[in-house]
């Protein structure tokens, strides 16, 4: 079978584009006579072998998250209009620009064409879209709310990625001080410090510790630059592989949870995080059980996930969600407990964990750009402790001399 791409003509929206799997291009003349369309025109794409090689290689990366927002409204929109499933991911296909997104459209289509569910289709794309966005998108089928569904996604996500750009734009600032600040002072280290180091000699004076030791590091680098390169590409590649790990995540977590400032934004972060989530989910439909599993899945902290599980083991003994919330505070701040157990007795909790995520977010978003305002001001402390550290040291033979004389 081969893949066919043709332009038909329908009597009451007129003319489309549509893509099949045919065995030849009469296969698709008769699949548009079927549907009461006339075919004007029949292009093959590609081979079978050839469309299944695009559908296993074409998920080497990931899709920008913005995207998937755009995908999750504009396809809630079109079905809510009234198009079929597959007619909105043509018109979708259509108008997006990134060649992975089309080809994940053109595949999810086909699927579909087939008699699989969206769902499912998504499903069979390890690696390309979240569990959350599966378990909704499912939900929204067994309910028949789909493109509600969808929508609940789009706003789910947004809220995510503003968040995450809100909080790399804060810390974009200081990192890139300091980048600069590294590679001035190596670039110090390696061109200033030896003509410094000439003229001391020449001098015959007798040298500080502190000049000593700058002096060293300079030397060290310019001698044994392969040494120094080797090192730090260990060291990094070594608390990269660290991070990936099991005890690494754990005490990297747990560092973030008891660092000053951020230690606080991290609770607040993985609360709005939760409460968003397990929000959107209980909206669409999803059993409480699989939301707080699938909320597991999106939070990133060990200790959070933690306590996540031992709230699904909870809930499926038959006690409240509530419970683990408040017995956690040291975690997750009184706040989502207590509105938790409000939204369980009223029966409103889907409601009350929105009202708490927009609470957390509104508070992240504000301590964000506090953090922008503080960290300014001691970078600037730091880098003239630095300077000053090095022109002391530098200048200190200098003064020596002039005493002697």
């Amino acid at each position: 079978m081969a893949v066919f791409k043709y332009k038909a003509i329908n009597k009451i929206s007129g003319m489309y584009e549509d893509t099949v799997e045919a065995n030849d291009r009469f296969a698709v003349y008769q699949l548009a006579k079927d549907k009461g369309d006339t075919v004007v025109h029949v292009k093959e794409l590609k081979s079978k072998t050839l469309h299944f090689f695009s559908r296993t290689t074409g998920f080497f990366g990931k899709i920008k998250a913005h995207d998937k927002v755009i995908f999750a409204r504009n396809l809630g929109a079109m079905i809510q209009a009234g198009l079929p499933v597959t007619r909105a991911l043509s018109v979708m296909e259509r108008q997006v620009k990134n060649k992975k997104l089309k080809r994940v459209l053109l595949n999810i289509k086909d699927d579909i064409s087939k008699g699989r569910s969206l769902s499912d289709s998504l499903r069979s794309m390890p690696g390309t879209f979240s569990s959350l966005f599966i378990s909704m998108v499912k939900a929204g089928e067994e309910s028949g709310k789909l493109s509600d569904a969808l929508k609940v996604i789009g706003l789910q996500m947004e809220k995510s990625y503003v968040l995450a750009r809100k909080i790399k734009g804060a810390l974009l600032y200081p990192a890139v001080i300091v980048v600069i600040m590294i590679i001035i002072g190596v670039l110090m280290l390696v061109y200033m410090v030896p003509t410094l180091t000439a003229t001391f000699e020449g001098l015959g004076v007798e040298l500080p510790a502190s000049t000593r030791a700058i002096i060293a590091v300079s030397d060290f680098l310019r001698t044994q630059y392969v040494l120094t390169i080797v090192t730090v590409s260990g060291l990094i590649a070594a608390t990269f592989l660290f991070s990936r790990s099991r005890r690494g995540k754990r005490v990297l977590s747990l560092m973030l949870i008891h660092l000053p400032i951020i230690g606080y934004m991290v609770k607040e972060i993985n609360a709005a995080r939760t409460a968003r989530t397990l929000s959107s989910l209980l909206s669409s439909g999803v059993d409480i059980v699989v939301a707080i599993e699938v909320t597991g899945d999106v939070v990133q902290n060990v200790f959070f996930k933690e306590v996540l599980n031992k709230a699904q083991h909870n809930v499926e003994k038959g006690d409240l969600i509530s419970s683990v919330f408040i017995e956690n505070s040291h975690l997750y701040p009184i706040f989502l407990g207590e509105m938790v157990s409000v939204g369980e007795e009223t029966g409103q909790l889907s409601a009350m964990l929105a009202e708490v995520a927009n609470f957390y977010e509104d508070e992240v978003d504000q301590k964000t750009k506090n953090i922008s305002t503080i960290i300014e001001p001691i970078l600037m402390v730091l880098m003239g402790i630095v300077v000053g550290f090095f022109a002391i040291s530098m200048l200190a033979p200098t003064y020596s001399l002039v005493e002697a004389i």
